[in-house]
């Protein structure tokens, strides 16, 4: 079973948000949409959520449209965050786990147990809107995972998030995805991507550029990259004409390979230039992917 975008369509006026966009997410995966900003990710799940109708084309979960689904199927986590600011931390939970099929027990324990685990104890009593937007982000994040849903759709869910809890939003991911939670979300952030994602896709201007399986992505692409550290001449290098450096830390320097590159002669001049503390062929970054691929389709 899946999620299967079957050639939707989104037009606002005269421009078209999303073009013809086929996709298939299988149950129980962890999903990234990619994108710059405007390609329409958000605009897709809406449509995929049937919060706003595509103009062609078709949404279906399991074989039938989420609006045919039981209440607290999925959870979304939108970009534009929505809390009622007169609340307070845990009524706010607790109805909100009841507006998704909660009983007021179960409510009340899964917010208690959510409420220690992000390290909220201390504002538990407090309203929204006396809370810093990183404890009203995790409040919404809390709010969008305590019914346990079976797909979740997260809009950007790391932003706002310091590294603490980003670890611990990552941690919650991971252990819904090991029960069978098929997770979906959009964001900027690619290192938190390819850690989490088995499978992508990236947009462009509405449309499908890339998409399939990450670790199968970054093979298809071979290992164009060298990360190279000597301790010596930094120069060795500029021997080789077309070796096209692309980034420079103070770990090592990294090269753009091309197939007229002899990396094995790299090496030998790298060991003559003095101490090689790092040598490295590697496959693209997703980052890397994400630039190559959407510089081309612009």
């Amino acid at each position: 079973m899946a999620l299967v975008v079957n050639n939707i369509t989104k037009d606002f006026r005269d421009v078209r948000a999303v073009d013809q966009l086929s996709i298939e997410i299988r149950e129980g995966s962890i999903f990234g949409f990619l994108g710059p900003n405007g390609a329409g990710k958000t605009t897709t799940i809406r449509m995929i959520l049937d919060i706003i109708q595509p103009d062609t084309g078709f949404v279906t979960w399991k074989g039938k449209p989420f609006s045919q689904h039981p209440q607290g199927t999925f959870g979304y986590l939108p970009e534009e965050r929505g809390l009622y600011p007169k609340m307070r931390v845990e009524e706010h939970l607790i109805f909100l786990g009841r507006l998704n099929g909660l009983s007021k027990r179960d409510a009340a324990q899964k917010t208690q147990a959510m409420i220690e685990r992000f390290r909220l104890e201390e504002y538990r009593h407090k309203r929204i809107e006396e809370l810093s937007k990183g404890n009203q982000q995790k409040v919404q994040t809390i709010s969008t995972l305590i019914h346990e849903p079976e797909i979740v759709f997260l809009d950007e869910p790391f932003s706002g998030l310091d590294p603490v809890n980003t670890d611990l939003l990552k941690e919650l991911l991971i252990e819904g995805n090991q029960k069978g939670q098929t997770i979906i979300f959009s964001s900027h952030r690619m290192e938190q991507v390819e850690e989490l994602c088995q499978d992508i896709c990236i947009l462009n201007r509405g449309k499908l550029i890339l998409d399939g399986n990450l670790r199968e992505i970054k093979r298809s692409f071979g290992r164009q990259y060298l990360y190279l550290s000597v301790e010596g001449d930094q120069n060795f290098w500029r021997q080789f004409p077309e070796l096209q450096i692309v980034n420079q830390t103070p770990e090592y320097l990294v090269f753009k390979l091309t197939d007229r590159i002899d990396t094995n002669a790299v090496l030998t001049a790298a060991s003559q230039a003095g101490r090689v503390v790092h040598f490295k062929l590697a496959e693209p970054t997703l980052n890397q992917i994400f630039v190559s691929k959407v510089g081309e389709a612009s």
